[in-house]
């Protein structure tokens, strides 16, 4: 039951807004006007989380709508930012592409000395061939 003389949801929001202004290193005050009717607040460490989870109950609910998200440093403000946000890639999905970019290179440079290693192999036989 709400507090005589404070609406209940605003009272949250302004909970979760001192809450927000106490934590030292982080600027959040432009996600402070999404603190506004009810209000859910989701922490992760996965970015991208939150997002899909939202996407999947949505295939069969109307809401949740996202009013906003904090990311590292970056602010997205409203729902139509959802699919965006669910695209966001893993610490681990990056890392995954990062080791994959790496290798390439590597497996490029063994995969043309093999082959090359054939063909000079071949050229030296039919020389050979040749001579004899």
């Amino acid at each position: 039951m709400p507090r005589k003389g404070c609406k209940h949801a605003g009272c949250k929001n302004t909970l979760a807004q001192k809450a927000l202004e106490a934590v030292e290193g982080k600027d959040f005050e432009e996600l402070y006007g999404s603190l506004k009717g009810p209000t859910a607040i989701m922490f992760t460490e996965t970015a991208n989380v939150p997002a899909r989870i939202i996407e999947e109950f949505r295939e069969t609910h109307e809401r949740p709508i996202l009013k906003a998200a904090y990311i590292d440093t970056s602010v997205y403000v409203g729902d139509d930012q959802l699919k965006a946000l669910a695209a966001l890639k893993s610490k681990e999905e990056l890392i995954g592409e990062i080791i994959t970019i790496l290798q390439s290179p590597a497996k490029n440079v063994i995969s043309a000395l093999k082959s090359g290693g054939s063909t000079i192999s071949g050229l030296l036989k039919a020389l050979e061939n040749r001579e004899g």
